[in-house]
C-alpha cells in the first residue's frame, strides 16, 4: 500500500523560469459585457447558440492563496452567435463561498486542494468540513434551470443571459450525500439523467438516483455500501447499465473528520484494491457484476456501450493519482507539473467471467475529452476531442481529435496557445458523426489575452477566432446551448 500525503516540498531549482502559460492560472480582475468580439475569418451561417463556461479564476483572498487549481472561485463566462457577430459575458459566480470569503477577506470554505480550518477545537466541534459551493467545474442544465456545480451537491441557479447569480437549485427530495460528479448523464430516451451522490459514514454508500429532464425530484435506483469510498470524478453509462469506476484512492474517512486537511488530501492510494468496475442496472438497481482490472486513475470517461456479452469503457487513463498533485498551483505556475494530459484507454468487461482487459487506443496524450454526446452516448462511435500534449512537459498546447475505432489523429495548434476544453457542436442535419464545429477558448500567452477559436471538427481546420481583450483563467467544462437565449429551451442542449 502507497500512501498519497498531497504536495511534496520539492528542492527549488537554481533558476526557475515562469512557463508562458502560467498567466492562465493567474486571477481575473476584469467583469465585462461586449456585443461584438474582433473576428478573424467566417462563422458558419447556422451558428446561432450560446457556449457559457466555468472554471476557477481568483486563486487568493488578500494575499491568501488557494493551493490547488480545482480550488480558485469560480467565474462563468458566456459566448453568443448572432448575424455573424459573438458577443461575450464574464461574471463571477456569487456563491457563499465568494460572498463570504470577500466579506471576511479569508478564505471561509475548505476547497478541494485547500482547508480554511486549521484549528483543532473548531475540527472537534464541527468534524466534517464546511461543504463549498464555489461552482467552478461544469455548466448543466437542471429542471428546467441552467446551474454551475462543483463536487458538493449544491448547484447554483444563475440566469444564462446575463449571468447573474440567482440561488440554490432546489433538490425536491431528501437523497443525502456529501460529494457527487459533476458528469451526470442524461438518458435521451428515458428523459432523464443519472447521477449519484456519495453518502459518508459507518458505511458510506454509493447513492446512485435519477432525475427527469424537467423535474427537480430525485428518485434512487440503488444505494451501495462501501467501506472506503473510491474518488471519482465521473462515471460511465450504457444503454442498460451504469458503471461506477471504483480507483484505489480510496478515503480515509477518519482522517477526514481529525487531520485538518483539505478533502483530497485524505485519499490514499491502495495498489493492492485494484479498480474495480460496478455494473449496475438501470431499471431494477440490481449491481450485475464487478469487475476487476489493474490499478490505474482517470478523472474522466469518454463513452461505454453493449457488445454481446460485453460492455466496453473508454476513458483517459494514468497509471496512478500522482496527476492530482501535479495540478497544484506551485507546480502549475513554475513549470514543473509534468504533462496534464492522460492516455486513450478501452477496457473490456466480461459480465460472465467478471474479467476486465484494457487496451491503449492511442499513444497520443488527451483529456478533457468531448463526443458527439447526442448521437454517440452509451453507442458504439469513433471520434474523441480533447486537449493534449504537443511538446513534452508544456501544458496543453494542441486540440487532438482522435478516431477510437482506428487510432488516427489529427491536431490544431498554434505557437504559445494553450486550449481549452474542445466543445462539439453538431451542424444542422448532419449525416456524419464528425459533421459540425469545435468550439475551444485559447489563452494565446504572447499577446496575454484569451480568445475563442472555431475549428472544422472534420478536418481540424481553423474557421475563425474571436479576440477577448483580456486573459481568461484555464477552466474546465462549459456547454452549447443552440438558441442565443438557453432560458427559452433547455431540452435543445446537447451535453
Amino acid at each position: 500500500m502507497h500512501t498519497r500525503p498531497g504536495i511534496q516540498p520539492e528542492a527549488q531549482p537554481a533558476a526557475q523560469i515562469t512557463p508562458p502559460y502560467a498567466i492562465g492560472f493567474e486571477t481575473a480582475t476584469e467583469e465585462a459585457t461586449i456585443d461584438a468580439l474582433p473576428l478573424t475569418g467566417t462563422l458558419p451561417e447556422w451558428l446561432t447558440g450560446t457556449l457559457i463556461r466555468t472554471g476557477p479564476a481568483q486563486f487568493d483572498i488578500d494575499g491568501e492563496p488557494y493551493r490547488h487549481w480545482f480550488d480558485g472561485l469560480a467565474m462563468l463566462s458566456r459566448f453568443s452567435f448572432q448575424a455573424g457577430r459573438v458577443s461575450y459575458v464574464n461574471r463571477f459566480l456569487a456563491s457563499d463561498s465568494y460572498q463570504e470569503a470577500h466579506e471576511k477577506g479569508k478564505i471561509s470554505r475548505g476547497e478541494f486542494g485547500t482547508t480554511a480550518r486549521t484549528s483543532f477545537w473548531k475540527r472537534l466541534r464541527d468534524p466534517l468540513p464546511r461543504p463549498t459551493d464555489n461552482a467552478n467545474v461544469n455548466i448543466l442544465p437542471l429542471g428546467d434551470r441552467l446551474v454551475s456545480t462543483t463536487e458538493v451537491p449544491q448547484p447554483i441557479v444563475f440566469n444564462p443571459d446575463t449571468l447573474e447569480t440567482l440561488d440554490k437549485f432546489p433538490f425536491d427530495d431528501r437523497i443525502l450525500g456529501q460529494t457527487t460528479t459533476v458528469h451526470p448523464h442524461f438518458d435521451f430516451d428515458r428523459q432523464c439523467l443519472f447521477n449519484y451522490l456519495i453518502a459518508f459514514g459507518s458505511p458510506s454508500k454509493y447513492n446512485i438516483y435519477r432525475m427527469g429532464f424537467h423535474n427537480s425530484r430525485r428518485e434512487l435506483v440503488a444505494s451501495i455500501p462501501v467501506k472506503e469510498p473510491a474518488y471519482m470524478h465521473t462515471f460511465a453509462m450504457s444503454d442498460r447499465y451504469i458503471i461506477l469506476t471504483e480507483f484505489p484512492l480510496r478515503l480515509n474517512l477518519l482522517g477526514l473528520l481529525t487531520s485538518g486537511k483539505p478533502i483530497i488530501e485524505n485519499y490514499r492510494w491502495k495498489t493492492d484494491r485494484g479498480t474495480h468496475f460496478t455494473v449496475v442496472d438501470k431499471s431494477t438497481g440490481e449491481v450485475i457484476k464487478t469487475c476487476e482490472s489493474e490499478p490505474f486513475f482517470a478523472f474522466h470517461h469518454v463513452n461505454a456501450f453493449e457488445q454481446g456479452n460485453e460492455l466496453l469503457i473508454d476513458l483517459i487513463a494514468y497509471p496512478d493519482g500522482k496527476i492530482i498533485d501535479d495540478l497544484y498551483l506551485e507546480l502549475l505556475r513554475t513549470g514543473r507539473s509534468g504533462n496534464a494530459a492522460g492516455k486513450l484507454k478501452r477496457y473490456c468487461l466480461n459480465l460472465n467471467s467478471g474479467d476486465a482487459i484494457g487496451e491503449t487506443l492511442s499513444d497520443e496524450t488527451i483529456e478533457l475529452p468531448r463526443i458527439h454526446y447526442r448521437q454517440a452516448n452509451a453507442k458504439p462511435y469513433q471520434f474523441v476531442y480533447g486537449v493534449g500534449n504537443q511538446i513534452l512537459n508544456n501544458f496543453n498546447d494542441q486540440l487532438v481529435k482522435i478516431n477510437a475505432n482506428t487510432g488516427k489523429t489529427a491536431f490544431w495548434s498554434d505557437e504559445n496557445c494553450y486550449p481549452g476544453e474542445p466543445v462539439f457542436v453538431s451542424a444542422p442535419n448532419a449525416s456524419a458523426e464528425d459533421e459540425g464545429i469545435l468550439l475551444s477558448v485559447v489563452l494565446d500567452a504572447d499577446r496575454k489575452q484569451s480568445f475563442l477559436l472555431m475549428l472544422d471538427a472534420q478536418s481540424m481546420s481553423e474557421l475563425a477566432r474571436a479576440e477577448v481583450p483580456h486573459v481568461i483563467p484555464f477552466q474546465f467544462h462549459g456547454q452549447y446551448f443552440p438558441s442565443i437565449h438557453p432560458a427559452i429551451d433547455l431540452s435543445q442542449v446537447h451535453r
